[in-house]
């Protein structure tokens, strides 16, 4: 059974990376990984436009977008865990959404980046 669902942007390298990486330590297959670049997830109530924006996961029945919604995926997986409930702590947790944030603005140049190095 998933604890965590994540919508990810499957065409973005940066995502692709980021997301095998978690598949890899997801052992327990807590995770349910689904690609939005191409279509919307008909059974998700954001638009597809939204998710492709931010990064966005399903813990227990709640919507969680950014660095949030990193956390919720972190602690679903036993390994990295201890992240996920540090990020519980407000002061943290809006540190952590200011540097997701600053990755938004600079996440074109990462992913031309990215590119060059498939």
């Amino acid at each position: 059974m998933h604890k965590v669902t994540v919508w990810f942007d499957g065409a973005c390298p940066l995502c692709q990376r980021e997301i095998a990486f978690m598949r890899k330590l997801d052992r327990e297959d807590a995770i349910r990984f689904i690609d939005v670049a191409h279509e919307a997830d008909p059974n998700c109530p954001i638009d597809q436009t939204k998710l492709l924006e931010r990064f966005h996961a399903e813990e227990s029945g709640t919507i969680l977008s950014g660095a949030a919604a990193f956390a919720a995926m972190w602690r679903a997986i036993p390994a990295i865990r201890p992240l996920g409930l540090i990020a519980r702590n407000g002061v943290i947790l809006r540190l952590l959404e200011r540097l997701y944030v600053w990755h938004l603005r600079i996440r074109p140049q990462l992913q031309s980046l990215a590119r060059r190095f498939e």
